[in-house]
């Protein structure tokens, strides 16, 4: 019960830093923030929903997800850097779409990605334990087959 309340304890020095940049980039940027904030709720969802220490789906949704973001935005910063400019971007389904889809190609990654390479290592080790029975093998072929005892053989000798 200790652990749980203490992993969830907030941390107020980021949510401060969090919230100076907002306010900042509201005042400067508004309507980078009119794009930016809509595009980017699937990893804001990726967050929350990730309870893993490293945050590896808030890493690939974000990562992918910003990249879904950054187009509109630059083609907001190069035309028309206006409110009205932000509000037609983000009212456009296309735009949605691309940013949202790019989110979701980062779930798909971390859902996908993790039990290929499982099953890839997995392959890896069983062709490494073939060739050391293969190398125990021929070392029992030279030195008798009092070499290669079994580790079940070992276990119950070092027991007695």
């Amino acid at each position: 019960m200790a652990e749980n309340s203490s992993s969830t304890k907030i941390n107020w020095t980021k949510v401060l830093w969090g919230s100076t940049v907002l306010t900042l980039l509201a005042i400067i940027s508004l309507p980078t923030l009119i794009i930016f904030i809509p595009g980017m709720l699937p990893t804001g969802v990726a967050r929350i929903c990730d309870r893993t220490k490293q945050k590896y789906a808030t890493l690939c949704v974000g990562g992918l997800n910003i990249c879904g973001v950054f187009p509109f935005i630059m083609k907001l910063w190069s035309d028309n850097h206006s409110i009205a400019a932000a509000t037609n971007t983000i009212s456009d389904l296309f735009a949605l779409l691309v940013m949202y889809s790019a989110a979701s190609f980062g779930w798909l990654i971390f859902l996908a990605v993790p039990p290929v390479v499982s099953t890839f290592l997995d392959v890896l080790a069983q062709r490494r334990i073939n060739v050391l029975r293969g190398k125990q093998q021929n070392t029992a072929e030279d030195w008798g087959p009092e070499v290669a005892t079994e580790v079940d053989e070992l276990d119950t000798n070092s027991t007695e």
